[in-house]
């Protein structure tokens, strides 16, 4: 019988599909780990990944996974007894299964797989379409047809393939936060109804699921992290009663700080009194973050509510084509020039085209990279002598790309001077993928795990529905304090010299985590920085019908969280825009003049 332990270490060695395959080696030589996890799947991998499938039914998982990470590892894994959980599988996770049993097979080793399926809901697509379902944040109806649909499974799939004694656990899409949760409810036995537990559990998934992120890099305060190239992946420490210690392996570059692991606590979320998941409705606002000793920090403090009775559905569908194309143009004046030029070439395709009876582009977009240009009409850079100028256009006719792809290298020599070529030569023409996320009731979806030839279901439990704002008043307003009336000397200095920033993306919606440096701080940050002053800073960014900001207080980390929904221009892949994650809108916003009292200012210190 598998003795329990009171403490599990559990490494993330990915943070999406492309992270460096390094970090599993470091991991694993170094790590001392229980558990090894994979977290490769986001909304724009499952799209590619469906693509991929659709040219080869063997595809649709991530290749790497089992090529160049597991192969060169197996047997350390066995040797240490390391656990291994990962969503690689994709689209298609019985193929990445298969094909790393005969890697397993060929080194004579005896690692079982599981499986974890139940979350491809294509094959009910006709009874999808007899509901009447609707896009959960635009309420548009279901589209005509999809590319891939698929339900965020949560970890009770993984827990119970680890106890019927899988070494390894290979998923399709659950929430990326399962792949820690699933082993944490199995070594420890916590029931699905100890919500703390559950949250607490989350959490650490949520920290670590993005690799490196946590561990300094993406870090505001990036000149203080040495070592990017060894940059440390990040290891949770996690014990029986919930409260865990994030960490990374010794002698590898990075930092761990209540800041480094904050910042990733904000990424990517929304209200943090309710973030939603599949076992737990999670309430982040009051968590601590406790520096204890060199690269280690102490997490408590999350509480859970019970589930609903829906799942996420992530669904992808295509809408008509896309192309990006990029040139460098240098010279006096560069900016304005690249303008003229790129719109110039879209000018003279549209009128061919009109003349061929195509309709016009559904879009396009000039941005002249190297200008300040992401910055819109805060950028300092009003004049360059040397710019990359980015040209993207849609369409639902491909030939109109392609002509359009054909036409960019005329630019060199009939019009302006400075072009010196397309960036990656003659771009290609790529379908555009839109989002569409919808609620399913649960015992619409059916989890399995798939293990030494056995089907195990997974039984959906009738949640009670709970609404985590009906029992106090979460606003933001309420709740943060406001600033003393001052008559002293007031300064203006940029948000980066009082707070720490982190942005991300869900869908079309970005959100933008802020971090006081100092407790004392935060309330002149907020009278400065708000929903309607971000809606005004950041209006170049967002939809003028649809956009709006809402604002959220995390007190436990002296923080706010701004969602700016509808800031994406599409987001994904169905963005034109060179920053469709708005990974870069927090660099923005960090430039955003801020008055407080030149007393406070000289007399606090920065928090550690």
């Amino acid at each position: 019988m598998e003795q329990k332990k009171s403490k599990i270490r559990i490494g993330c060695a990915s943070g999406f599909w492309g992270d460096t395959n390094t970090a599993a080696f470091q991991l694993v030589k170094l790590g001392q780990l229980d558990i090894l996890v994979f977290d490769y799947l986001s909304e724009i991998t499952m799209s590619i990944l469906a693509r991929a499938m659709e040219k080869n039914p063997e595809e649709g998982y991530a290749t790497d996974f089992v090529s160049r990470v597991m192969m060169p590892l197996l047997g350390d894994i066995a040797a240490q007894g390391i656990k291994v959980v990962s969503n690689a599988g994709g689209i298609n996770p019985h193929s990445c299964a298969r094909a790393l049993q005969s890697l397993i097979d060929a080194a004579g080793l005896s690692l079982c797989i599981a499986v974890v399926d139940g979350d491809n809901l294509m094959p009910d697509w006709d009874r999808l379409k007899s509901q009447n379902i609707h896009e959960m944040f635009d309420d548009s109806p279901l589209p005509d047809t999809m590319t891939s649909i698929n339900a965020y499974l949560g970890a009770e799939p993984v827990a119970k393939a680890l106890k019927q004694g899988a070494d390894i656990v290979i998923t399709g899409r659950i929430v990326d936060s399962a792949l820690v949760l699933g082993p944490l409810l199995h070594a420890f036995e916590w029931r699905m109804d100890q919500y703390d537990l559950l949250a607490q559990g989350s959490l650490a998934g949520h920290l670590i699921e993005c690799g490196a992120q946590c561990t300094g890099g993406n870090f505001t305060d990036w000149e203080q992290v040495e070592g990017y190239e060894n940059m440390g992946f990040p290891i949770a420490e996690c014990s029986a009663d919930g409260t865990f210690v994030i960490t990374k392996p010794p002698k590898t570059g990075g930092l761990v700080t209540p800041a480094t692991v904050g910042e990733q606590l904000v990424y990517e979320i929304g209200n943090p009194a309710a973030y939603v998941l599949p076992d737990v409705i999670c309430d982040f606002r009051h968590v601590l973050l406790q520096q204890d000793g060199d690269n280690r920090v102490v997490v408590s403090g999350a509480k859970g509510l019970p589930p609903t009775k829906q799942y996420k559905v992530c669904a992808t569908w295509r809408d008509g084509y896309r192309i990006s194309a990029s040139f460098m143009m240098a010279g006096i004046d560069a900016r304005r020039k690249g303008e003229r030029v790129a719109q110039a070439i879209l000018d003279k395709v549209q009128k061919v085209m009109a003349k061929r009876g195509a309709p016009p582009f559904s879009e396009t977009l000039i941005e002249i990279l190297g200008s300040e240009w992401t910055y819109g009409p805060h950028s300092r850079m009003q004049s360059s002598r040397e710019v990359i100028v980015r040209l993207s256009a849609r369409h639902f006719i491909r030939e109109t790309l392609m002509f359009l792809a054909s036409e960019i290298a005329q630019a060199a020599t009939g019009m302006a001077p400075g072009v010196t070529g397309i960036v990656g030569g003659r771009p290609k023409v790529s379908p555009v993928v839109r989002l569409y996320s919808f609620l399913l009731d649960k015992n619409q979806v059916r989890p399995q795990v798939h293990i030494n030839g056995q089907t195990l279901s997974i039984d959906t439990r009738d949640t009670a529905s709970v609404t985590a704002t009906s029992s106090e008043d979460l606003s933001l307003t309420s709740a943060l304090p406001v600033p003393e009336v001052y008559n002293k000397k007031m300064v203006e200095v940029p948000l980066v010299r009082l707070a720490w920033a982190r942005s991300g993306d869900k869908g079309d919606f970005s959100n933008i985590g802020v971090i006081a440096r100092n407790a004392a701080w935060l309330p002149w940050i907020y009278a400065s920085v708000n929903e309607q002053s971000i809606a005004k800073y950041m209006a170049h960014v967002l939809d003028p019908e649809r956009s709006r900001v809402d604002a959220y207080y995390l007190p436990g980390i002296h923080a706010l969280n701004f969602l700016l929904v509808h800031a994406l221009g599409g987001g994904g892949i169905a963005s034109l825009r060179a920053d469709p994650q708005g990974k870069a809108l927090a660099q923005q916003l960090l430039d955003m003049p801020i008055r407080i009292p030149a007393d406070l200012l000289e007399t606090t210190e920065v928090s550690p």
